[in-house]
C-alpha cells in the first residue's frame, strides 16, 4: 500500500512531463501566416483608428480570480464564460476602429469549455480580415493537481479593416527553465504589412509580453529582439505602430499612481525609459488597464496600466482613450489610439 501511494503520483508526474515534452509546441522563427499572392493592394489613408485588448480568454471577468494569481478558480461557469464572451463580441461589433490587436484568444480550450473564440470572433464583420498566431499550445496542463487546466490552445487575433499585403508570426526569444517551459506559452509578435501609395510599409505589431517572469530575463530578450525588428523597418522609411499587453507599465510611469487607498499590490516593472530613442509611448494615464486577479474586482482591487501603444517618430498622435468597463469581462480593458501618418 505505501509502495502504491508513493509510485503512483510518481508515475503521474513522470508521465505528464514526457507527454508534454513530446507534444511541445515548437515553431519556426518565422511563419507567414498570409501573404497576397496577387497584386499589393495600396492604402489611400493615412488616418487609423487602432484598439488593443487582451480579452482574458472570457475567462477573467469582473465576478472572478484565478489561481495562479493568489486566488482559488481555475475556471468559471461555462455560462459566464459564454456570456463575458457574448459582450466581448458585441463590443467589438459595435466598435469602429479599424484595426483591433486582440490578446488571449483561445482557439478549443478546455478553460473557456472548448469555445472557438478565434473562429468566432474572425467573423464578427464580414468587412474584416483576420490574423492569429498561436502563443499557448499545449496539449495537458497537470495543474493544479486536482482540477488540471487541461490543454489550451491560445493566441494573437489582428482584426482589420484593411487587407496587408502580409502577415507573419516572430517567435520571441527566452523560455522558462524546464519543466515550467512545457506549460507556458511560446511569446511571439502578430505583424502585418500594409502598402501605402508612398511606397512605404504601414506596419502593425501586436505584442504579448511575457508574465510570472521574476527577474526580468524573459522580458529582456524579448525587448530586445522587437528593439532591433523595429528599428530596422523604420530605418527602412516604414510607419511603425506597436501595441498589446506588455506586462511591464509605460516608460517613467508609477505603476500604483492609480492605486492609492486601494487593497494588495502587485509590483510591475516599466520598460525602460531610453527603449526607443525618439518614439512615442501613448496610454491613457486615468484609466486603468489591469487588475490584480487574487479576488473578485471591485472598487477597491489594485490596478494599474500596461496595455499601451508604441509609435514611430513619423506617427502622430490624435487621440488615445482607455475604455472603463469596471473589468466586466475580462482582467484587462481596451485602449483606443487615433493616429495620422505624418507625410
Amino acid at each position: 500500500m505505501l509502495l502504491f501511494i508513493v509510485l503512483v503520483p510518481l508515475l503521474y508526474v513522470i508521465f505528464n512531463l514526457i507527454y508534454a515534452r513530446l507534444t511541445y509546441y515548437n515553431p519556426s522563427d518565422i511563419e507567414v501566416i498570409y501573404e497576397s499572392q496577387t497584386a499589393i493592394d495600396t492604402l489611400d489613408v493615412s488616418n487609423f483608428t487602432v484598439g488593443t485588448w487582451n480579452i482574458g480568454y472570457s475567462g477573467l471577468g469582473a465576478q472572478t480570480d484565478f489561481f495562479y494569481d493568489g486566488g482559488k478558480m481555475v475556471r468559471p461557469a461555462e455560462d459566464y464564460v459564454k456570456s463575458c464572451f457574448d459582450s466581448i463580441s458585441i463590443f467589438l461589433k459595435n466598435d469602429t476602429s479599424d484595426i483591433w490587436l486582440l490578446q488571449e484568444v483561445d482557439s478549443m480550450s478546455r478553460r473557456s469549455y472548448e469555445l472557438p473564440q478565434a473562429n468566432l470572433l474572425s467573423k464578427l464583420k464580414d468587412s474584416f480580415f483576420a490574423f492569429f498566431a498561436l502563443n499557448y499550445n499545449v496539449k495537458f496542463i497537470p495543474q493544479p493537481w486536482l482540477e488540471p487546466m487541461g490543454n489550451v490552445k491560445s493566441g494573437l487575433l489582428t482584426l482589420s479593416a484593411f487587407k496587408p499585403y502580409k502577415s507573419v508570426r516572430h517567435q520571441l526569444p527566452g523560455a522558462f527553465g524546464f519543466p515550467k517551459q512545457l506549460y507556458f506559452l511560446r511569446r511571439c509578435l502578430l505583424v502585418n504589412y500594409y502598402k501605402l501609395q508612398n511606397a512605404k510599409d504601414f506596419i502593425v505589431v501586436n505584442i504579448h509580453n511575457s508574465a510570472y517572469d521574476d527577474s526580468g530575463k524573459l522580458k529582456k530578450q524579448e525587448m530586445d529582439y522587437l528593439k532591433s525588428f523595429l528599428k530596422k523597418e523604420f530605418d527602412k522609411g516604414n510607419y511603425v505602430i506597436c501595441g498589446g499587453d506588455w506586462n511591464q507599465c509605460p516608460p517613467n510611469w508609477a505603476y500604483n499612481v492609480l492605486a492609492k487607498g486601494k487593497e494588495g499590490d502587485y509590483f510591475q516593472t516599466n520598460v525602460e525609459a531610453k527603449f526607443m530613442n525618439g518614439w512615442n509611448w501613448i496610454f491613457d494615464p486615468n484609466v486603468a488597464t489591469n487588475r490584480k486577479n487574487d479576488k473578485p474586482y471591485s472598487d477597491k482591487t489594485f490596478t494599474t496600466i500596461i496595455d499601451f501603444f508604441l509609435l514611430s517618430p513619423n506617427i502622430k498622435t490624435m487621440d488615445c482613450q482607455g475604455v472603463d468597463l469596471n473589468f466586466a469581462f475580462s482582467d484587462h480593458q481596451p485602449v483606443k489610439i487615433n493616429i495620422e501618418l505624418i507625410k
